[in-house]
């Protein structure tokens, strides 16, 4: 029984999306924020490509996960 004060279920999940990606966001920038000046100079260092390329991908890994996940469902 849902009470007569509280927005639907489906409000609820919408609203749950918008404040994970509002409270996520600033982390990620800021993640993202310190790794420019490591992938700015990684690549001039032995194996330094390689790393520069997980990071990358540990990155957009991160952020895909972050919006597939807060996507509502259909």
């Amino acid at each position: 029984m849902l009470l007569p004060w509280l927005p639907s279920p489906r409000t609820l999940g919408a609203l749950q999306r918008v404040l994970l990606v509002t409270l996520l966001t600033p982390a990620v920038l800021i993640a993202l924020t310190a790794a420019v000046p490591a992938l700015i100079f990684l690549p001039f260092f032995p194996g330094g490509t390689d790393r520069a390329i997980k990071l990358l991908t540990a990155h957009s890994r991160y952020l895909s996960t972050l919006l597939t996940n807060s996507k509502s469902d259909p």
